[in-house]
């Protein structure tokens, strides 16, 4: 992202796509209250919503509309704000933007400006920025429900708390070596940092340990489609997904590659593999595919391994800790149902989807546990939490007092990159770039 000049104005059609019903236009920085003066005949009372006339800098009517004006630094940017809740037509709103960047000092906004000018103001720390995002990117009421305790400050408050308990034994420590010589301090003053360190160490882990359940409800419970050559595999993925996402032929081997599609099941997001037909085989292609199809069976949380009941030769699935889900297919063609399958069903007729569906969702919901639970959603967040957990496990009261403080400082810029508050500047423009340009 560009550097923004310290008086820069932007601005940007914050709303949704057009035609709209309404679309709102947001003005941020210095000359946000000009602007609005300049365009609705004067300002509003603060933070009231009030039905003004628009108007052009030639006079010309652009439209009736609310505006609002909230005043710095108590607003979502921490910069003077300026609505405006006009009729959502694209020539009412390209009539308004034009007018808009004929004033002097205004421009467009860049990706993710009005967000990185709320961090830059203090509005919201990083945590709260990326939860943001995550909230605009949710599909699922899981990934919704885990945006929203990043967004709503949760993380934000238990790093700040984290923060401060190492700025207490820090504290303590250097007092033992910073005022040595003063007759208050004795040399047992850092007795409990220890004991103290450990603690914190603990609660960084426990926190860490629910980062796979994060990463399901990040990025999708896993689920392989497994099984023999004609099992019914493309079919199940096909009426799973209701398109057509997968070729489907009699012809064994048809699938040579993993095929990837996400569903939304019971609010979870679910991330379905079909892959090739486990076999020996002498083509080289194939060959290729099946050994990705056990590659993608060892990284799944869960595996279906379809059986076709008229050809149930048995296929090896080795998928170590893996829950694995026998599903016997082609329900709609009299056959015997194999007698250690958990259940059957045809992706044909649809007998039996609703009850697989149901079952992956019980899998998903078991492995992602509470979506509103904090829990470390990025990756970016693990690895620093994993560098503060190591660094206190270092940490060695016997040690000179002046290397155990600089084990504490080395964890304590960690959890302040996590907030934003020490060294993430090479990060900001990466960050907001995932932001619309309305935000």
């Amino acid at each position: 992202m560009t550097a923004s000049l310290p008086d820069d104005t932007i601005l940007a059609l914050s709303s949704g796509s057009l035609p709209a019903g309404i679309a709102v236009v947001r003005v941020s920085g210095p000359a946000a209250a000009d602007t609005l003066g300049a365009l609705a005949g004067g300002l509003p009372e603060p933070r009231r919503a009030s039905l003004r006339r628009l108007r052009a800098g030639d006079g010309t009517e652009i439209d009736r509309a609310l505006v609002l004006f909230f005043p710095g630094p108590a607003s979502a940017t921490g910069e003077d704000l300026a609505e405006f809740h006009l009729h959502g037509g694209r020539a009412v709103v390209a009539a308004l933007t034009s007018a808009l960047l004929a004033l002097p000092g205004l421009r467009l906004a860049q990706a993710g400006e009005f967000t990185r000018r709320a961090f830059t103001h203090g509005r919201i720390d990083l945590t709260e920025a990326e939860g943001l995002a995550d909230l605009l990117a949710a599909e699922t009421e899981g990934q919704r429900l885990q945006a929203m305790a990043q967004a709503g400050g949760e993380a934000r408050a238990l790093y700040e708390r984290w923060m401060r308990q190492l700025s207490r034994i820090r504290a303590l420590l250097e007092a033992s070596f910073d005022f040595s010589d003063e007759g208050d301090v004795d040399d047992s003053v850092s007795a409990g940092t220890s004991e103290a360190v450990a603690n914190l160490r603990a609660e960084i882990e426990e926190h860490l340990a629910g980062a796979h359940r994060a990463e399901i409800l990040r990025d999708g419970f896993r689920v392989a489609i497994a099984g023999a050559p004609n099992a019914g595999k493309s079919s199940l993925l096909n009426a799973l997904a209701a398109r057509e996402v997968a070729i489907v032929s009699a012809i064994p081997g048809t699938t040579r590659d993993v095929i990837e599609t996400r569903l939304d099941m019971e609010g979870l997001p679910i991330l379905l593999s079909d892959t090739a037909g486990l076999r020996e085989t002498e083509d080289e292609i194939e060959a290729i595919g099946v050994s990705r199809a056990r590659a993608r069976i060892e990284a799944a949380d869960l595996v279906l391994h379809l059986i076709d009941p008229a050809a149930p030769e048995e296929t090896v699935i080795e998928a170590g800790s893996t829950p694995v889900l026998r599903v016997a297919t082609k329900a709609d063609l009299p056959s015997t149902l194999p007698a250690n399958s958990d259940l059957s069903l045809s992706a044909r007729t649809g007998k039996g989807l609703d009850e697989l569906t149901r079952r992956i969702a019980a899998f998903a919901r078991e492995a992602a546990g509470d979506p509103a639970a904090l829990l470390p959603a990025r990756a970016r967040h693990r690895d620093l939490l994993r560098q503060c957990a190591e660094r206190l496990s270092a940490y060695d009261a016997a040690l000179p007092p002046e290397i155990a403080a600089e084990t504490l400082r080395e964890t304590s810029d960690r959890l302040g990159a996590l907030t934003g508050r020490v060294g993430v500047e090479d990060l900001l423009g990466l960050i907001f770039s995932e932001f619309c340009i309305g935000k």
